[in-house]
């Protein structure tokens, strides 16, 4: 039975996993609470999803024939990050569900194609302009005005890919900067809080939303979350619209991420799209009812979305580099919960677990 039959995939059934990072290692888990087994496909060895999925197959997402053997080993494919090559998952898909569609990861992969389809649904972004050759750029930052930000048009993450410019006399170093390749060039944006929403659709169409939440973020990557984040009322109801709106319009069978700024105003601008659990949705493991990933899980093997009942307020911080080296402290301290990703090196910024923090109903508000 595949995910495209009637019904849900039975327990038992094999969700394939692309990728092996702490977001698949936090799925792989939540799967098996249900029930469910993960074979996770990963070019990296050791990575924190093998230590826990019940298979694993090492190899380039290029090698076809080990992708072959993994596809008919499994029942559904999901992943967990985005620069995944959209032809090998396209390719998946022709012989087993892939959840979420390729179509949606093919529009988050691309900056350009993310932001026509978010204003062209009805959510607002910072100006931007699509900046294919090097010749145009100054012309560009005329336009958009300064300071303003470069990023280069895929794969970029966690500030990689993106820099900031002053003036136009920073175009061909801040070119070499981000690649050398077709780059979005984005106004700057005088926010007042960078806020995300976690959206679950299932396959029956439903979506539920978790409160947005507020992020703080250490040399371009998150470093602490607040759930829920500390808005207006207006502004929260506001981006949960804005983040329902796009998971259902995109088609998205699983978890959409949409990070967001809040202006001096209270308008909300979409800054990125994610078609997988998110950073800045860890909190939600101890915090609330059902998990993001449990969330997840239930959307990809076709399972109604369960209840978020949140029953705390949340501080959740990542463990970024050498900051691992204090998980004895954090083992430790009332009302933390820590989660380890069983990565090796603690290269600086590279993120190595969490803590979550539960606090009363109302605190961080």
């Amino acid at each position: 039975m595949t995910a495209d039959a009637k019904g849900p995939l039975p327990p038992g059934s094999v969700i394939g996993m692309l990728g092996g990072g702490q977001l698949g290692r936090m799925t792989a888990l939540a799967a098996a609470e249900l029930g469910y087994r993960t074979h996770v496909y990963t070019p990296e060895l050791d990575a924190p999803c093998a230590q826990v999925a019940d298979r694993a197959t090492t190899a380039s997402f290029g090698d076809s024939l080990a992708m072959d053997r993994f596809v008919e080993s499994v029942d559904v494919v999901t992943f967990e990050f985005e620069n995944i090559p959209i032809d090998a998952v396209t390719a998946i898909a022709d012989r087993v569900p892939v959840r979420p569609d390729p179509k949606a990861l093919a529009v988050c992969q691309d900056r350009l194609a993310e932001k026509v389809f978010i204003n062209s649904h009805g959510a607002s972004t910072a100006p931007f302009r699509a900046v294919p050759d090097p010749a145009i750029l100054p012309a560009m930052v005329d336009e958009i005005g300064t300071p303003c930000v470069l990023k280069a048009n895929r794969l970029g993450y966690d500030g990689k890919g993106q820099t900031l410019l002053r003036s136009r006399l920073d175009a061909a170093d801040a070119w070499r900067r981000v690649g050398g390749a077709m780059a979005i060039l984005e106004g700057w944006i005088d926010f007042t809080a960078e806020i995300s929403v976690v959206a679950a659709r299932s396959a029956d169409g439903a979506v539920l939303c978790y409160p947005p939440v507020e992020n703080q973020h250490e040399n371009h990557i998150l470093k602490r979350t607040l759930a829920p984040a500390r808005i207006d009322r207006t502004v929260a109801e506001r981006a949960e619209t804005i983040a329902s709106r796009l998971i259902d319009s995109l088609g998205v069978v699983g978890i959409l991420a949409v990070e967001m700024f809040v202006e001096r105003t209270g308008d909300v601008l979409v800054n990125e799209l994610a078609p997988r659990p998110h950073n800045s949705g860890h909190w939600t493991i101890d915090a609330c009812g059902t998990s993001q990933f449990t969330q997840f899980v239930r959307a990809v093997v076709g399972l109604p979305l369960a209840p978020i009942d949140r029953h705390a307020d949340a501080e959740m911080i990542n463990l970024l580099g050498d900051d691992v080296s204090a998980w004895q402290d954090w083992a430790t301290e009332p009302r933390a919960h820590l989660h380890l990703y069983g990565k090796g090196s603690a290269r600086p910024g590279r993120k190595m677990g969490h803590v979550t923090r539960l606090l009363p109903l109302g605190t961080v508000a």
